[in-house]
């Protein structure tokens, strides 16, 4: 097997230190200075391998919403495929839990207000999610109108990323089951 080439690695452990930045300094704090000393790499060389800021947090918005192969999808883990798999990934600890990923994409969030190719990578991927949900909730649902399984899924991954971006203040251990029960009986109404 071919190993893969220095730029390619150094992409990778520049993304990576890019993504530590942002969940340590924020958004604003994200600077190449502060990614390079990450990475213990020069400013030069950051800009070498990745090019601009613009361009690296670009590059991170899809490496933290792409799959393997660079293809930004949903944000629900591959094989997920009846509602109950979505929702214990939903409100699990992997999806619910505050950590450097969650920091990252509210960073990202932030940064779609102002950057219209991050809002383009976040708006496919929750698209995807939604889509992938509605047809989830269809399929738990198979006698509900499509209209309504798709107003079910806005309002289970609303549940969802809410109680995501809770976490990052609020440490009250019942969150995520309140928050899963919450979308339980949206979904019930279906």
């Amino acid at each position: 097997m071919a190993r893969p080439s220095v730029a390619a690695e150094r992409r990778e452990q520049i993304i990576e230190a890019t993504m530590a930045t942002m969940a340590e300094h924020g958004v604003s704090g994200t600077t190449l200075d502060r990614i390079a000393d990450a990475v213990g790499m020069s400013r030069g060389h950051v800009r070498h391998f990745v090019g601009n800021r613009d361009q690296l947090l670009l590059d991170t918005a899809i490496a933290v919403f792409a799959d393997a192969g660079g293809t930004v999808g949903s944000i629900l883990p591959a094989g997920t495929d009846d509602l109950t798999a979505a929702l214990d990934y939903l409100f699990g600890p992997e999806f619910g839990s505050p950590d450097t990923e969650n920091a990252v994409v509210l960073g990202l969030v932030e940064l779609s207000r102002t950057t219209p190719a991050i809002a383009d990578v976040l708006t496919a991927a929750y698209t995807a999610t939604r889509l992938q949900l509605a047809e989830l909730v269809g399929k738990a649902h198979p006698d509900a109108a499509e209209e309504a399984c798709v107003t079910a899924s806005y309002g289970v991954l609303t549940c969802a990323l809410g109680s995501v971006f809770l976490g990052d203040f609020d440490r009250d251990p019942t969150r995520l089951a309140h928050s899963r029960a919450a979308a339980e009986a949206l979904l019930s109404a279906i």
